[in-house]
């Protein structure tokens, strides 16, 4: 590592800060990792000004630069880095799962099988006193986890209460299961089919059995309550404290519906907004966005703004709806054999509607996880000429199962792979019940995708993983499963390497690499203060270090408790 010596002071004029805004702070007194170039560099001292870096270099020459009247923020031997760049998650989850069940919740006796999880939403409906004919809606469930490592049906949910309507969504949220009363509101019954691209799971007597997959979940999503604004507005900020808890200073919601769209890019809700944040339209409501003469496409309203458009292409591979080239040894979710997924959208509907946001030279991020749904993007980004030199950087959210001859396609085109490390401790077990080893070994390429010239970045998915950073950086590092087995050993990375994950990697995918992500004269004041360097922790002990404060434009926005 070396330590800068030498830094360009910037003038604070040159922000064009209102005056009560140019408070100056120095920072010092701990490693100051900036992230600026491909080795770790390090720097003794930080100067802001406003909310902007002014200087980044030695003590002696930041307390020039800061001036006899600058705040001093002693760093009392903790580290400081740039504050985290979130490349994909969920933000509105945080809105909508605060009265829900959450079975991660790990205040709440565990979850461990059928009759324990049945017994965890009996307590629910008591504590939270839902009256007959309500609607009680449940987070977090994963099959694998339960001694009976099948998929929980109506039946299962009916004998929890048949009074009350139960909705439970699955943790990769790419399908749910309905009790009788839930999907009677929904008006499905057993003479209902699914939509393309979606499916209805069934009993041995051809009934519903109250899964649903894929598109089919969008035919219970309108029956059921929806928060207001005023609840939305109040869930705000505890949304943000979550993320910022996290070392956070940049969020995404990688799935913004109509609703959600037109409650965060408010008057009401941008004035609660804090944190940067970057919404995807979801590809259903295109047609009116097309529509507006100017939506703004990567322009901040306040800390909002609209990054680009999220097309869905596969599943989940966890839930085994993720579209592949090859079948999965267990079959589909209901046990059918052959089976290698479906896609949940034609290749032709989503090159023609990628074509109208391409046109508009919008952002497309595309979500792919299977081998087959990644060949759908890159024909698709083919055929619409896309090219590296062009510098347009569709984004293929999750890029999961990619195999090595796609790598040289994403450099082509100038994909930014958004890879998922959380996936070989979560579900690399799974994904060898389904997968041969070398398939497994290769889930999120880092090394290979960096060795082919691309610009990964790490992200959490949340809530189908938890938004602890931390964690990312330690699954990017070790690659290992609750069993023991490591998925890709040459694919793991260093901690210089984590870290450009979630910060210079994501802020290159949104085009904010002169913004944020790097601490240098002129970016963005946000910062994270951890307990410990993660580039002298060792990889065992990455997932303990401690968020201990985030600040966010030179302010403050979380502190650990003392």
């Amino acid at each position: 590592m070396k330590i800068l010596t030498a830094a360009v002071a910037l003038l604070a004029t040159a922000y064009a800060l209102p005056a009560a805004a140019q408070e100056t702070t120095l920072y010092r007194g701990g490693p100051i990792v900036t992230m600026d170039g491909e080795t770790p560099q390090m720097v003794e001292a930080v100067v802001t000004r406003g909310d902007r870096i002014a200087f980044a270099g030695s003590e002696v020459d930041a307390r020039k630069a800061a001036g006899e009247d600058a705040a001093i923020h002693d760093l009392k031997g903790a580290t400081m880095l740039p504050g985290f760049i979130d490349a994909h998650s969920h933000f509105t989850f945080a809105l909508k799962m605060s009265d829900a069940l959450d079975l991660g919740d790990k205040t709440l006796p565990p979850v461990k099988d059928v009759a324990s999880l049945q017994g965890a939403i009996r307590d629910y409906i008591a504590r939270r006193a839902i009256p007959k004919g309500g609607w009680v809606v449940v987070m977090q469930y994963n099959e694998e986890a339960l001694a009976e490592r099948r998929l929980v049906t109506r039946a299962d949910l009916d004998a929890v209460s048949p009074d009350h309507k139960i909705v439970m969504f699955h943790i990769s949220f790419h399908n749910l299961v309905a009790n009788s009363p839930a999907l009677a509101a929904a008006k499905l019954t057993d003479a209902s089919q699914p939509p393309s691209g979606g499916m209805m799971l069934r009993d041995a007597d051809g009934r519903l059995n109250g899964v649903l997959l894929e598109k089919s979940m969008f035919l219970m999503m309108p029956a059921m309550p929806q928060p207001t604004v005023e609840q939305k507005l109040a869930g705000l900020d505890a949304a943000q404290q979550h993320y910022f808890a996290e070392g956070y200073t940049h969020a995404q919601d990688g799935a913004t519906q109509p609703d959600d769209l037109a409650f965060l890019t408010s008057a009401a809700a941008r004035d609660h907004i804090k944190i940067d944040l970057a919404l995807l339209p979801f590809y259903t409501g295109l047609d009116a966005l097309l529509a507006q003469p100017d939506p703004k496409f990567g322009t901040y309203q306040g800390h909002v703004k609209l990054q680009g458009v999220k097309f869905v292409l596969d599943g989940s591979v966890q839930a085994r709806t993720g579209f592949f080239t090859r079948d999965y040894a267990r079959g589909s979710p209901d046990g059918a054999h052959p089976w290698h997924g479906q896609p949940v959208v034609s290749e032709q509907e989503f090159c023609a509607q990628a074509r109208k946001v391409h046109d508009r030279g919008w952002q497309i991020f595309a979500h792919a996880n299977g081998d087959a749904a990644i060949d759908m993007a890159i024909q698709c980004f083919d055929a619409l000429g896309i090219k590296a030199a062009d510098n347009r950087r569709p984004i293929v959210i999750h890029s999961q199962f990619q195999r090595r001859d796609q790598l040289a396609a994403y450099a082509r085109i100038g994909v930014g792979p958004a890879y998922f490390s959380n996936h070989t401790w979560y579900w690399g077990d799974v994904h060898r019940t389904n997968f041969p080893k070398e398939v497994v070994d290769f889930i999120s390429p880092f090394r290979s995708a960096r060795a082919a010239g691309l610009t990964p970045s790490n992200h959490s998915d949340y809530s189908v993983t938890p938004l602890d950073t931390r964690f990312m950086l330690w699954t990017s590092m070790a690659r290992v499963s609750p069993t023991g087995v490591v998925s890709g050993p040459d694919e793991r990375l260093g901690a210089y390497e984590a870290l450009q994950a979630l910060t210079t990697g994501p802020a290159w995918q949104v085009f904010e690499e002169e913004r944020k992500g790097r601490i240098k004269p002129g970016l963005l004041a946000d910062f994270v203060i951890l307990d410990k360097n993660p580039l002298t922790t060792p990889v065992d002990g990455i997932k303990d270090i401690k968020v201990l404060e985030t600040i966010k434009e030179s302010a403050t926005v979380w502190r650990a408790k003392e």
